[in-house]
């Protein structure tokens, strides 16, 4: 823990040594040449708890230097060497389960319960890909020229630059980390600058697990300079690979970067997802479904339902059980006991939510929950610091041609729109750039089968909500992004390539 912090943290740990602030490159804790730092703000209360280095392009090369040096001893370890030492790291994650939550709290602003969720369900990418590293296997191949043999192995590609963005902090780098160190990858991770404390932890976590230095790196780096440092990773020599988590319109900035030199990429991006409920669906089960789907981390995740379309047989209904059940969530600071709903992370959340709000209600929508305007009140009122707050708001009437209908909302705000038919639910459902998930309530198997065929996404859930597993391939169509995260095969095949050789043998009979 840097000197300059100790004692000022807003919670107790219980592992002190746990948590620092400065960069971690080479096992070792770094500033940024500048020596500038910037500041880590609690969503909850608008204060700032913590500072980290503020790195610029001039502090990449040496961060990828030890990533190299480090790959050229790790890709060396054999299979069961690294699914071993992923063992150690998933244990000390789940050991240190209790801090690690804390830490999110206050920088991501959900609430406790969501943060222990977070910690679960990233250690199932930690669990599984202790398996898959043993996994990775190549062929033979019987040749149709006589006398020859051919066969592929797979290698991994060399040290990757992770990206990662600050909604799920923990689970995105794990997601990411466990798949190219399966591999035998090494990494420099990027966080978000709202999120930095806790891939700095994951990073110090891993070298006690024993991996060696450089294996993963983190650079840290204020909003201002990230585009600098991103492009600095991603045009970098010694980079081999790219995987980055967020907007469609920055990630088609890195596919950009990649390009350059044919780099490999896989991209995590924007979601308009649509979920759709049918009059012979089960209205309980659509509803507990979209309860947590939407209201989890404020609304702001990718794979949130953003566009609500309601059978018109049961619309009515369905829009007044999602009141009172909405109506039912206590918003409050992520640590404060019973709190359902926390904060949005960061200011610009608040304001895209009111522009969004604004504009459907002047095209018609009413608003039936909420106010869709910022609140005033504090959750810290020792200094009047205001957290990022805004009420649940749900809108009815929502048309396709608002912008919450056609941009991710990302944010506590529902709109409600009303259908009438299948086929023309599947024509407004794919009437968006976006492809990441769908999803589908219906007691009609043969609808479920044709819908899950006609949805243009990559993941559809099917009288399902959270459809995100460790065993199930993560990944969107169109403008959503490409190349798969988790998953049997897929994902680890995202950090390897494949090489093929071929063998004459003479006098084979």
């Amino acid at each position: 823990m840097s000197s300059s912090h100790t004692g000022t943290l807003p919670f107790s740990l219980a592992d002190d040594c746990l948590i620092q602030f400065d960069c971690q490159v080479a096992g070792e804790s770094i500033l940024s040449n500048s020596g500038k730092r910037f500041d880590v703000i609690d969503p909850g209360s608008a204060k700032v708890w913590a500072s980290c280095p503020d790195c610029a392009d001039a502090d990449v090369d040496a961060a990828v230097q030890s990533c190299h040096e480090a790959f050229d001893e790790y890709s060396k370890w054999t299979p069961r060497q690294r699914a071993q030492c992923l063992m150690r790291w998933h244990q000390l994650i789940i050991d240190n389960r209790d801090d690690l939550a804390k830490i999110l709290v206050f920088e991501t602003g959900k609430p406790l319960a969501e943060a222990y969720g977070e910690i679960d369900y990233a250690t199932t990418f930690t669990w599984w890909f202790i398996g898959e590293a043993e996994r990775v296997h190549g062929t033979t191949i019987t040749s149709a020229t006589p006398g020859r043999r051919s066969f592929t192995i797979k290698q991994p590609v060399g040290a990757v630059a992770v990206l990662v963005p600050w909604n799920f902090p923990i689970a995105l780098t794990l997601r990411k980390a466990s798949a190219a160190m399966a591999a035998g990858c090494t990494m420099v991770v990027k966080p978000s600058p709202e999120t930095p404390v806790s891939a700095l932890s994951l990073a110090r976590l891993a070298i006690r697990a024993g991996f060696p230095p450089g294996t993963l790196n983190v650079l840290t780096t204020s909003l201002e300079n990230t585009p600098a440092v991103a492009e600095a990773l991603c045009v970098h020599p010694l980079i081999k690979k790219v995987t980055f988590t967020g907007s469609t319109r920055v990630g088609k900035l890195i596919s950009g970067l990649c390009a350059r030199n044919l780099k490999k990429a896989t991209l995590e991006l924007g979601g308009n997802c649509p979920f759709i409920v049918f009059d012979d669906a089960n209205l309980d089960q659509a509803m507990g479904q979209l309860m947590n789907l939407k209201w989890r981390h404020a609304g702001q995740a990718c794979v949130s339902s953003n566009r609500l379309y309601v059978h018109r047989a049961v619309y009515d209904q369905f829009v007044e059980d999602l009141i009172q059940k909405t109506a039912s969530l206590k918003l409050g600071h992520g640590m404060d006991e019973g709190t359902t709903l926390g904060p949005v992370t960061t200011p610009r959340g608040l304001d895209k939510a009111e522009e969004l709000v604004q504009d459907a209600v002047s095209k018609g929508a009413k608003i039936v929950l909420g106010t869709g305007q910022r609140l005033g009140f504090s959750a810290d009122t020792k200094d009047g610091a205001k957290g990022y707050f805004m009420a649940p708001t749900v809108l009815s009437h929502v048309t396709d041609d608002m912008l919450m209908s056609r941009e991710e909302i990302f944010a506590p705000v529902l709109g409600v729109s009303v259908f009438y038919t299948e086929d023309e639910v599947v024509t407004r459902a794919n009437n968006t750039s976006m492809g990441l998930t769908s999803y589908v309530f219906t007691k009609n198997v043969d609808r479920l089968w044709r819908l899950f065929e006609r949805l243009e996404a990559g993941m559809i859930g099917l009288n399902t909500g959270n459809n995100s597993s460790a065993e199930a391939p993560f990944g969107g169509i169109k403008e959503s992004g490409c190349g798969k995260e988790s998953g049997k095969d897929v994902a680890i095949e995202e950090f390897m390539i494949t090489k093929s050789g071929t063998l004459t043998v003479e006098d084979l009979i």
